[in-house]
């Protein structure tokens, strides 16, 4: 989604004559008595997204129009992206309830075609953003990871996978500076498994999402919410170099792209990203729970270190304060209780790595 004040380009231009909403941009012509269109804000293989204003609301309120384009030929199968449609829109409209979500207007169907009508986000993409200003610090992504983790826990709740997670997909509000999820996969996914063309051959031909954020799994047709998790580990290591993950070399033998020298962040966090972004599912985070608690363990890293005793128990004593820590006759100093104390966790951390 670009913002408001982005020109149209020449291949924007000449999507106008294409479609009815393309003929109605920026004449005075309402769309169903209520939009005027403003401008086209792009397009996809699914569809084309136009900026609109609703002349009815108070206040001329700014939306977007999502016009999706199955390719039916039939009844059947028009009946079928019919009630895929409407069931996944109203997935969309709950989910637009979370404030990092684009709330969803109304939805409908006309001449062949699908509608949906956002809440208009002003802002700059997360692409756009690191064009003008580089890459990312370490800090500033993490705070990315800790807003954006929650949102993806709250769409796997209601069973969503997004497909789609990249910087330009993530929209920064200039109203406040929240980050915003736009453009869902899940959506354009359902009708297109709907579609006479990919009857047969959806196994072979139809994906959704985008290359390099995507998992082997996802082109595979067979997405998980760790896949989600995954795509969001590549837009991190993306922030973080101001790269496409396709201008990154992959090892031969695991797939696995070779980030690592081209970042510079601490041990820890390099060990989150690098689980995030493992192509083996065994391998990689499952649930944004996971991602939140390691980042949680790793936060408190540097001030646990620097409790630690340097002085060495010999074996035998070792043993029996790990054994009695809290036996009377036998005193221990809070330094020796915190070193004990921080040895255990770390070995439960290094086993959840």
């Amino acid at each position: 989604m670009n913002p408001f004040h982005q020109k149209i380009t020449n291949s924007q231009q000449s999507i106008s004559p294409q479609t009815q909403l393309g003929r109605m941009s920026g004449s005075k012509e309402l769309f169903r008595d209520r939009f005027e269109i403003l401008q086209i804000l792009g397009r996809g293989g699914f569809g084309i997204t136009f900026l609109a204003k609703d002349v009815v609301l108070p206040g001329n309120l700014l939306c977007v129009i999502k016009q999706l384009c199955p390719k039916v030929t039939t009844p059947q199968s028009w009946q079928k992206a019919c009630t895929r449609f409407q069931k996944e829109a109203r997935t969309l409209g709950q989910l637009g309830t979370h404030s990092q979500i684009p709330m969803l207007l109304d939805y409908f169907q006309a001449n062949g075609e699908f509608f949906l009508i956002q809440e208009y986000v002003p802002g700059l993409t997360l692409a756009r953003e690191m064009r003008q200003t580089g890459p990312k610090s370490e800090a500033s992504v993490k705070q990315l990871l800790q807003e954006l983790l929650p949102v993806l826990q709250y769409l796997h709740k209601h069973h969503v996978i997004h497909r789609d997670i990249k910087p330009q997909n993530l929209l920064r509000c200039d109203d406040d500076g929240r980050v915003v999820l736009i453009d869902f996969g899940a959506v354009k996914e359902q009708l297109v498994d709907v579609c006479e063309n990919s009857i047969n051959q959806a196994a072979n031909t139809i994906f959704v999402g985008t290359r390099g954020f995507a998992p082997p799994e996802q082109f595979c047709l067979r997405p998980v919410y760790a896949s989600d998790i995954y795509a969001l580990g590549v837009t991190c290591i993306c922030m973080l170099t101001a790269k496409s993950p396709l201008e990154f070399d992959y090892d031969p033998k695991t797939g696995e792209i070779c980030w690592q020298k081209e970042v510079n962040v601490s041990d820890s966090f390099a060990n989150i990203l690098g689980k995030m972004v493992k192509i083996s599912l065994n391998e990689r985070f499952k649930t944004a729970d996971e991602v939140i608690k390691a980042l949680d363990n790793e936060s408190y890293l540097p001030t646990l270190t620097n409790c630690l005793t340097t002085q060495k128990l010999n074996k035998k004593s070792a043993t029996k304060h790990e054994n009695t820590p809290e036996t009377p006759e036998i005193y221990l100093p809070p330094v020796v209780r915190t070193a004990i104390a921080i040895r255990k966790w770390r070995g439960r951390v290094n086993y959840l790595h």
